[in-house]
């Protein structure tokens, strides 16, 4: 926007240097046509030229037709206003339509040939030569700014262009994501909801049955639980796949899984509900120790309590994947609002490969980890110890 400042004023400069240019030398023509002008008239000419060149400076962007009439009025009171009036011409050619400037045009021809015919002092080769150096040089001024206007007409199609053509790119490149967005929303209800309800299925089953011992019989039912969340979880994920990041609104068409009433939006876990998370996990056979140093877990603001939730399931899960049955540890402390949240999660390294098969996982989960501590403007280190421990340790910021 500066840059464009500082044209239009370097382009308002040269056309009113053209304009005292011209209206010098028509003065200078007119003093060799009246040998002897009276200073007083001498005067008079300049200063109504000087005020025509200040009205063009100042008004023929917003008025150009209208400055190009009022100083083709002037050129009969002073000839050096005809410079003014010259390049109030060339202005309309430049913004205005073909048919204002062939009228303006037309009008400034005519009073010039008017003009020159009331001479008495030149002859009639001389009155002819100076009315065709003026209609040449109007010619040149209107041809010129005709140019002008052209060239600035097609430098805006063709940013007008470049602009829909990003437009377009854009549109294609957000309807191929929402196409690539709905198809995996599709995939996972396919497939994951049909596995996942089978394991909720068979863990019921083993649940209820009456010759199971009361240790199988609670661990199914923890397998029967954690299923069900499994499939709450894939429902929220689904549902926002399919949902348009613009208006947040479902896309036409889509299909989803049936939501109970009233369970349209699930609440998001909070930094109050890590301690059922860690119990959770207790009641599933991993050993494991919550340190809560937070004076007030419900105080602390609830995107950052979401994300340090999702930080220390992601831990605990790490932790069955890598290093089943060991000791894992779990601390989180603040110093209150305008510090920091801190989040530790450790355990123990096996010694060796883990007894039973390895859950399968797609290697992305510090990685998301790295993409929420960022996107909150904190800190995150994970890594071995030497003490043959790994630990995860996060820092968020906590707004005042």
């Amino acid at each position: 926007m500066r840059f464009r400042r500082v044209r239009q004023g370097v382009r308002d400069a040269c056309v009113t240097a053209s304009a005292v240019g011209v209206g010098l030398l028509t003065l200078e023509g007119a003093r060799q046509t009246y040998p002897d002008p009276a200073r007083a008239h001498l005067i008079r000419d300049l200063l109504i030229g000087l005020v025509a060149c200040l009205v063009l400076l100042l008004f023929r962007r917003r008025r150009p037709v209208r400055v190009a009439l009022v100083l083709t009025a002037t050129g009969l009171f002073a000839s050096s206003s005809w410079g003014a009036t010259a390049m109030a011409v060339f202005t309309v050619a430049v913004h205005c339509s073909w048919r204002a400037t062939a009228a303006v045009t037309a009008l400034n021809v005519s009073y010039i040939v008017l003009t020159f015919t009331q001479v008495d002092e030149l002859t009639r080769r001389e009155r002819l030569e100076s009315v065709l150096v003026f209609l040449l040089g109007y010619a040149v001024l209107v041809i010129g700014g005709l140019l002008v206007r052209s060239r600035r007409q097609l430098i805006e199609s063709l940013r007008e262009r470049a602009r829909q053509a990003e437009e377009e790119q854009r549109l294609r490149v957000e309807e191929a994501r929402h196409l690539e967005r709905e198809r995996i929303a599709r995939e996972m209800h396919d497939v994951l909801a049909h596995r996942i309800s089978l394991l909720a299925v068979h863990a019921g089953a083993l649940e209820f049955h009456a010759d199971a011992p009361a240790d199988q019989r609670e661990a199914a039912g923890i397998i029967r639980r954690g299923a069900y969340e499994a499939m709450e979880d894939l429902r929220e994920v689904i549902g926002m796949l399919r949902t348009d990041p613009g208006d947040g609104a479902p896309e036409p068409g889509a299909r989803d899984a049936p939501v109970p009433d009233g369970e349209d939006e699930r609440p998001q876990p909070a930094l109050s509900d890590l301690p059922a998370l860690i119990e959770e996990s207790q009641r599933a056979g991993a050993h494991v120790t919550f340190d809560d140093r937070v004076p007030d877990p419900a105080g602390v603001p609830s995107r950052i309590g979401r994300h340090a939730y999702r930080i220390v399931q992601e831990a605990l899960t790490n932790a069955r994947k890598h290093a089943p049955g060991a000791h894992v540890s779990v601390t989180v402390e603040s110093t209150g609002p305008g510090g920091t949240l801190a989040i530790e999660v450790a355990n123990r390294l096996p010694p060796g490969p883990p007894p039973a098969p390895a859950l399968p996982g797609a290697g992305a989960g510090l990685v998301g980890l790295r993409e929420r501590v960022d996107m909150l403007g904190g800190a995150l280190e994970h890594g071995h110890t030497q003490d043959g421990h790994f630990r995860l340790y996060a820092k968020l910021p906590w707004p005042s």
